[in-house]
């Protein structure tokens, strides 16, 4: 599998371009080095026994609109292929209206080893995740994107529709939010033992 670190934005446009020519090898190189990105998004958004194929819906769902993007608009292709993960969870949702009330062992923390070290505990990921559903639908993509996803901060504004600035206080009101959502002891744990100040996270 393609590393994260492996491929240049110009390699990255490079492989899209020859993709919608219709080269599956240039598109099989992109799958390679997004899949690690959107399946921690998905497998933070939904249960872990399906969040593999809604992976595969979301790459399938890329390569048939493969042509709609263009690179000439300066939307970066990870930004873009965001939205395309997003609209797939949401529709999801849609569809599947328990998931929400799913009992929170059925996530599967290894799959998110390669997140925020905060995201790394069991516990706190039981009690974070529980956190996030509660937020508005808002206020939880722009965490996800940025933590879980681990997309920069512009990518995360463009698979939003919004400014940068916009963003940045979207995310903001968000952790503001979350921390209203954490039970009483993870709010008030500010040396570190147990989890930061979210407000403070970058």
């Amino acid at each position: 599998m393609v590393s994260l670190q492996a491929l240049s934005p110009e390699e990255i446009r490079q492989l899209v371009s020859e993709a919608q020519s219709g080269d599956t090898g240039s598109f099989s190189k992109i799958y390679d080095f997004y899949f690690p990105q959107v399946y921690r998004y998905c497998a933070f958004r939904a249960p872990s026994e399906v969040a593999e194929d809604i992976v595969a819906e979301i790459f399938v769902k890329a390569w048939e609109k493969l042509h709609t993007y263009k690179a000439h608009k300066d939307i970066p292709f990870g930004a873009w292929l965001f939205r395309v993960a997003r609209y797939t969870i949401i529709d999801a949702y849609r569809t599947s209206r328990t998931w929400e009330d799913l009992d929170e062992s059925l996530v599967d923390p290894d799959s998110l080893n390669s997140a925020d070290g905060l995201f790394r505990q069991k516990e706190v990921v039981r009690i974070v995740r529980k956190a996030l559903n509660a937020l508005p639908r808002r206020y939880r993509d722009v965490l996800v994107l940025h933590y879980i996803a681990g997309l920069p901060s512009d990518e995360v504004a463009r698979v939003l529709r919004l400014t940068q600035g916009a963003s940045r206080i979207l995310k903001f009101r968000a952790l503001k939010k979350l921390e209203q959502e954490l039970p009483a002891e993870y709010r008030e744990a500010r040396n570190g033992a147990v989890i930061p100040s979210f407000s403070s996270m970058p």
